[in-house]
């Protein structure tokens, strides 16, 4: 959603300083990525520590080869509040913006502030940037060059004038994603974490608010304008290979990384077909040799060619893999490999159709186009695999080769010793071919170390095999690396729920809300509507008085004693939800997904998944591509409502069953609430592979974890007041919101719920 602030006209920027007077300003985390600028370091310190609000920090994040790091130690020595993140050679990724982003995922605030060293962005704007999130109940705030009376005193007039082309090609290529945004280009930001997907970035150079805008259309965007100063020391690290690396983002941005990189192939492609041309009538009209061996010579010419430009402008960011040697002997010999596939095409298409020899080289380049891309990028250039790195509540930390969106929120820079790791695996699989659900334990099924599942299609379909003789290790296969949203539910879910077990823990079904440290657990059987309830709740919280927040939808973590943590997955809504919650920020291009999506991940959808369950299909195979194909649609709790207050911890003193019916309530004793409860839990994980491989989840070690997990849940209800309602209208949000009073200081009733006389006497019979 992009609204049209004027942040700097005379009343807003009256109201932003008096504002900015106010002792309301939110804690943040200013992140200062630098290259060599050491000079900078104790002027920008000056200037910019007194202008934080209480609880604020400065994050350093430095790819420097000076003195940099040195310098901002000594400070941080003396001044708690400053903290530094050296990358050393190899660990760079993503130049600038990729600082950014590791900066982001180690702040410690809500709000971040992503600001240069070089002092060109003044700190003092900082209590106006978060006067004006504040004042427009903004999600991000662009310190603007070119919102009113702001301006780009620092640049001169050439550097100015590339500033505002690469500004209106920014905005012609993405008008209505920019519109309103005066300055995508701009380094001087404040921008709410907890808003951000950080998985879905992929900086490259500086233009980080670019990508952050372009990837999330949902946030509320205001201006506030400021005068871009001169550089205080040091030198600017804009360069012509900065630009390029612009180009090829935006290039990205619009098209899909790997369109993108195709097109540059083709591109560069193109004009070595050029150099090839060339240099063949160079050697067969003047060097008066045969054709073909004039298309070897102009091959050879024509590589060294296309792999320079090929391995600066297109791979730039997979260099690091292979020595440049073994790149362009690689690329030398698929490029004379191709020529072997040509000649015989040479042949036919000149000596025996008849057409023109240089034509015809043309023509056979052209074909081998793509299967020369393929091995670029499977062989000479290969993607890099990053890992992925979560701390759950500090119980649980996982590594996996696959980002897995459903942990976003439990996302850390780094794990060194972690107790689930997963991997991706090659072509080969665990089970025998074409055996559907096969399945093994080893070394037996009442102390399982290894588990095995597979859909018996090897690559191409679903696989896992777990090892829990040590740290967790799950091997999984290619296929699943395209659905990380089964890779999670399918795979990962049901061996965390149990090893949470292990740790004291219990993973309920239940969604969870709370009043001050009081919390509510709300459960009920899969596609009932618990969900649509949650938000229904939570978006009546509008009041400065209410307190009601949001602590999980899907999932909650409890301990014996009573204590709830947060597991904030993504909520999977539908088009009724969004209707019902006219807060939510989506997308045009996401609502109209919508239509889709809701009927494939429908109550519908899953009784067919269900009834293709109960054949002998590869059903979790099927799954696995469905989800591929049409992921399923998931948004984070701000995205649907904004201004919902969200809490990590509280104490659980309620247990609500919500079911769909006749009306009726009434209370349950804690031993039906248990079994209810857990009864739910399983049904969250009623599909393949999942009954298949319970069992042996639940004796991992030797112990009993079921009966563990029962013990675990039944001693957190000990105390707790549970209660039975059903709804014929799906409307329990409003009997709830009744009974629950969300405001400050209230008293929260232990009583069952109050219903009309019609209900008590449904109740009585």
């Amino acid at each position: 959603m992009r609204t049209d602030y004027t942040a700097a006209s005379r009343a807003t920027a009256h109201r932003l300083d008096m504002s900015v007077t106010t002792p309301t300003l939110p804690s943040v985390t200013v992140i200062v990525p630098t290259r060599n600028e050491a000079e900078n370091i104790e002027p920008l310190l000056a200037r910019l520590l007194p202008q934080l609000p209480t609880g604020s920090d400065v994050l350093f994040v430095d790819d420097s080869d000076d003195e940099t790091p040195t310098r901002v130690r000594a400070f941080a020595g003396r001044e708690p509040r400053i903290g530094l993140i050296h990358r050393p050679p190899g660990t760079r990724d993503g130049g600038l913006g990729g600082a950014v982003l590791t900066g982001m995922r180690a702040a410690s605030r809500e709000w971040v502030i992503v600001m240069d060293a070089d002092l060109q962005h003044p700190p003092e704007l900082i209590p106006r940037l978060l006067a004006a999130a504040q004042l427009h109940q903004a999600d991000l705030v662009v310190a603007s060059r070119y919102r009113d009376d702001g301006c780009a005193t620092g640049l001169h007039l050439a550097r100015l004038a590339v500033s505002r082309a690469s500004t209106t090609l920014a905005r012609l290529t993405f008008p209505l994603r920019l519109r309103g945004v005066t300055d995508p280009m701009s380094g001087f930001f404040a921008v709410r974490r907890d808003r951000l997907d950080l998985a879905n970035l992929r900086p490259r150079g500086f233009k980080i608010l670019l990508e952050i805008l372009v990837r999330h259309p949902h946030l509320r965007v205001a201006e506030v304008s400021y005068i871009f100063g001169r550089r205080h020391a040091g030198q600017s690290k804009a360069s012509i290979a900065e630009g390029l690396r612009y180009l090829g983002h935006l290039t990205t941005l619009r098209l899909g990384e790997e369109r993108a990189r195709f097109a540059g192939f083709a591109a560069i492609g193109t004009t070595g077909l050029l150099v090839n041309t060339l240099v063949l009538l160079g050697l067969v009209e003047i060097g008066q040799l045969h054709y073909l061996a004039g298309a070897a010579g102009a091959t050879l010419a024509s590589s060294l060619w296309n792999y320079t430009l090929t391995d600066r402008l297109v791979f730039p960011d997979r260099r690091d893999g292979r020595h440049w040697r073994t790149r362009l002997t690689l690329f030398t010999a698929a490029n004379i490999a191709g020529l072997l596939i040509r000649a015989p095409l040479l042949v036919f298409l000149t000596s025996i159709v008849g057409i023109y020899y240089v034509l015809s080289n043309i023509v056979s380049l052209g074909a081998l186009a793509v299967l020369r891309f393929g091995i670029s990028t499977a062989w000479i250039w290969p993607t890099r695999r990053h890992e992925h790195a979560y701390d759950i509540h500090g119980i649980l930390t996982v590594r996996s080769a696959v980002a897995l969106p459903e942990l976003e929120r439990f996302r850390v820079a780094r794990v060194e010793d972690p107790q689930i790791m997963i991997q991706v695996s090659g072509f080969r699989s665990p089970g025998p071919v074409g055996r559907f659900g096969w399945h093994t334990v080893e070394p037996n099924s009442e102390r399982p170390q290894r588990i095995c599942y597979d859909d018996g299609l090897g690559p191409f379909g679903f696989w896992f095999e777990a090892d829990f003789s040590g740290p967790t290790r799950i091997v999984v296969s290619p296929a699943l690396r395209h659905s990380p949203h089964v890779l999670y539910t399918n795979v990962l879910e049901p061996v965390l729920r149990w090893t949470f077990v292990q740790h004291g823990y219990a993973l309920v079904h239940a969604a969870c809300i709370t009043a001050g440290e009081r919390a509510t657990l709300v459960t009920a059987r899969t596609d009932t509507g618990k969900t649509t309830t949650i938000l229904r709740i939570l978006q009546h919280q509008r009041r400065a008085t209410d307190q009601g927040s949001f602590l999980s939808d899907d999932l909650t973590l409890v301990r014996s004693d009573g204590l709830v943590l947060a597991y904030p997955k993504p909520l999977t809504i539908s088009r009724h939800t969004v209707a019902a919650v006219p807060t939510a920020r989506l997308s045009r291009r996401q609502r109209l997904a919508l239509f889709v999506q809701s009927r494939v991940h429908s109550r519908t959808g899953r009784r067919v998944a269900q009834l293709l369950a109960s054949t002998r299909l590869p059903v979790a195979t099927i799954n696995l591509f469905t989800q591929w194909l049409i992921p399923p649609p998931k948004y984070h709790i701000e995205q649907l409502i904004p201004q919902v207050r969200k809490q990590a911890t509280a104490r659980l003193a309620h247990l609500i069953v919500i079911e769909r019916g006749a009306e009726a309530a009434r209370p349950l004793d804690q031993e039906e609430a248990l079994q209810i409860l857990l009864a739910n839990s399983d049904d969250a994980y009623g599909f393949p592979p999942y009954p298949a491989i319970r069992h042996y989840l639940t004796r991992i070690g030797g112990q009993d974890l079921a009966a563990a997990e029962r013990a675990i849940v039944a001693a957190a209800l000990r105390d707790t007041t549970c209660q039975l309602l059903v709804r014929p209208s799906l409307d329990w949000w409003r009997v709830i919101a009744e009974w629950f009073d969300f405001t400050a200081n209230a008293t929260i009733s232990r009583a069952p719920f109050a219903f009309p006389a019609s209900v008590e006497g449904k109740v009585a019979q």
